[in-house]
């Protein structure tokens, strides 16, 4: 059943994914710097230079993919434990085949994607995660990610000028049922979506959804900041925060995008530039003392063999 699921996954990547549903490209309009369109990265090959120019010339870059396109041909090969690193302990414990991929394949892709924010390879990124689950790269605080997935897609976003998050939902996703906009809208919201045409109303409330979880992931809270608490504005209006009356709640510090990669997903993009900045390197090896970097190079070989003559 696993090795079934797996070749399905591996073919619908190969086929490019579905057709588009609607026409139409994205919503984009932030009050800051523009955020460039979403990278689609096919695999660890690449491509990866367009991330390396939005990473030199914007300060931040956001990549997506499908799990099938980053899903390895042995899920439990040396390769896999290598690029997992410490990671490797949790996924060996998950039992739930569609889980156990989905994690090999959103680390891969972050690490891949991180690798060339710092210019190290994959496997020698090693990832922290939060006390609420926010992953984030150990040693390097100048350069600040974010992860979202949902289905069989994958969203990962990087900046080094200060905060970023991202958030993807399917597009068709059904938000509006039941008096759940009470939920998750502010008193503004609700009155914004009253004016909405019917037939594009749930569509709207997806993207407030994406650019609420994208900004609460950037300040840290994820869904512990009540979305009732604060929203934001029209669709195809200037993007920020703002509180439950409407009224402006950030300034230009913020910049916000939203996109339909592949056009079956609503992708969110948050991003806080902290007003210092391109750092003047973000390579590991330039950043670090060289002796640090030579020890940790070794420790790094010293695990993957010990790892591959373990397995």
């Amino acid at each position: 059943m696993t090795d079934m699921w797996l070749a399905d996954e591996r073919a619908r990547a190969r086929r490019g994914g579905p057709q588009p549903l609607f026409p139409g490209t994205q919503w984009h309009s932030p009050t800051g710097p523009q955020v460039a369109e979403p990278i689609h990265v096919r695999g660890p090959a690449g491509p990866w230079d367009q991330v390396r120019a939005d990473l030199d010339t914007l300060g931040w870059a956001v990549v997506h993919a499908r799990i099938g396109e980053w899903l390895p041909e042995n899920p439990d090969s040396p390769s896999v434990r290598r690029v997992l690193g410490r990671d490797w302990a949790r996924y060996e414990k998950m039992r739930h085949p569609k889980i156990k991929a989905r994690f090999a394949a959103t680390r891969s892709l972050l690490k891949h994607a991180a690798g060339v924010a710092i210019d190290a390879p994959p496997h020698s990124v090693e990832l922290g995660y939060s006390a609420f689950g926010r992953p984030y790269l150990r040693g390097f605080d100048q350069v600040d990610i974010s992860l979202s997935h949902t289905g069989d897609f994958l969203l990962v976003g990087l900046t080094t000028r200060g905060l970023i998050g991202v958030d993807a939902e399917a597009i068709d996703r059904q938000l509006l049922r039941g008096g759940t906009e009470q939920h998750i809208c502010t008193p503004y919201e609700i009155k914004m979506l009253e004016r909405v045409p019917a037939a594009r109303r749930n569509r709207s409330a997806v993207r407030l959804w994406t650019l609420k979880e994208a900004y609460s992931k950037a300040i840290g809270q994820g869904l512990r900041f009540k979305f009732t608490e604060f929203g934001f504005g029209e669709d195809g209006a200037p993007v920020r925060v703002q509180r439950p009356d409407g009224t402006p709640g950030t300034g230009d510090e913020w910049t916000f995008a939203t996109f339909h990669p592949g056009m079956r997903h609503c992708a969110s993009v948050a991003v806080f530039d902290a007003g210092f900045g391109a750092p003047d390197d973000t390579a590991a090896a330039t950043m670090l003392d060289a002796g640090l970097v030579h020890a940790v190079n070794e420790m790094v070989a010293e695990a993957c063999q010990s790892g591959e003559a373990a397995a």
